[in-house]
């Protein structure tokens, strides 16, 4: 299978801490469990965020923080496929600029690998990869989770989601009647089959080799009713602009979370991380900002695994020392100064 593939993560990568996700995902998830009586703000507000950060354009969760609010949204509306819900109720507007990429691209498969070519701008919590099936002509997405090892709980969610998501939308973009042409998950049958039936209209396969919805070699040429090549042209330059910004913002995470990590129980201090990247704290501070995180918040990020491990230990050796902690009040998410 030739395909498009998923974006590879540098060497160091934390992908559980560093917040470099776009909450698409956890915005919706808010509205659909609002709609049965769930109030989540209390447990945005456990993981560090809240109403006024969760508008901001520039905020950016981590795969840490993305799980264990969906682990709990789980729990509290006791639907085990919620994720079908949340992924059902997805619209392309709310990915910004990639939306209007996709809506102004070409075929529904050209659209589907532009979305594949800018996961990363997408909020997307699974990796995507597609190209043309082995068997037949159909066009293959496949979705992965970033770690095998994730809780059951949110990795059928992050599966579902996707699934959903990619029908919802291109019922949306192309036609009501659309339908993958099969799609297959790795996990057991649920009880519930008869959902994923009604919310794929297609044959639906469980304890598959892989994740992965294949479409119709036809769906997949249809032509977007948007199509602009003037207009996804110049979106595309702006999106490549936000790519490198983003690779640039995930470079300088990785680096603070690994220094952090090997400096534990005792994080170096802000002014200590200043200096060490020949820069002031003032303009340190504005960075992570635009990153949507503190460097308070990746000091608890790497100390937390510590925390839970070494239970006799009391919080205050895990944390970052005072003098990390004096500089970094949560600014503004995205502020410049």
């Amino acid at each position: 299978m030739s395909l498009i593939p998923g974006p590879a993560d540098p060497p160091g990568t934390s992908r559980s801490t560093s917040a470099t996700i776009q909450p698409n995902i956890l915005r919706c998830l808010v509205v659909v469990a609002d709609e049965r009586g769930i109030d989540l703000r209390p447990v945005l507000k456990q993981v560090g965020l809240d109403e006024t950060i969760m508008r901001s354009a520039a905020l950016r969760v981590s795969y840490r923080q993305g799980s264990a609010v969906i682990r709990r949204a789980v729990e509290l509306t006791g639907d085990e496929r919620l994720g079908l819900k949340v992924g059902a109720a997805q619209h392309l507007t709310a990915w910004g600029l990639l939306g209007f990429a996709l809506m102004a691209d070409d075929t529904l498969r050209h659209a589907i690998g532009t979305g594949v070519r800018y996961q990363n701008l997408s909020g997307a919590m699974v990796v995507w990869s597609a190209g043309a099936g082995e068997e037949d002509d159909a066009f293959v997405l496949h979705a992965d989770l970033p770690d095998p090892a994730m809780d059951p709980v949110v990795a059928s969610f992050l599966i579902e989601e996707a699934f959903a998501s990619v029908v919802t939308l291109s019922r949306l973009a192309v036609s009501p009647d659309f339908a993958p042409k099969v799609v297959e998950f790795s996990f057991p049958p649920p009880r519930q089959y008869d959902v994923f039936v009604a919310l794929f209209g297609c044959p639906v396969r469980f304890d598959a080799p892989a994740n992965r919805l294949a479409i119709d070699p036809a769906w997949a040429r249809t032509r977007m009713p948007g199509r602009d090549p003037v207009s996804y042209a110049s979106t595309l330059e702006m999106l490549d602009a936000q790519l490198a910004s983003r690779r640039d913002q995930q470079d300088l995470l990785e680096v603070l979370e690994i220094s952090v990590a090997q400096s534990l129980p005792l994080a170096p201090s802000f002014g200590e991380q200043a200096r060490r990247h020949a820069t002031s704290e003032r303009t340190l501070r504005r960075r992570l900002a635009e990153c949507g995180t503190t460097y308070e918040a990746l000091v608890e990020g790497a100390s937390r695994p510590i925390v839970r491990s070494a239970s006799a230990v009391t919080s205050t050796h895990c944390r970052a020392s005072p003098a990390a902690q004096q500089p970094v009040s949560r600014p503004a998410v995205g502020r410049a100064s």
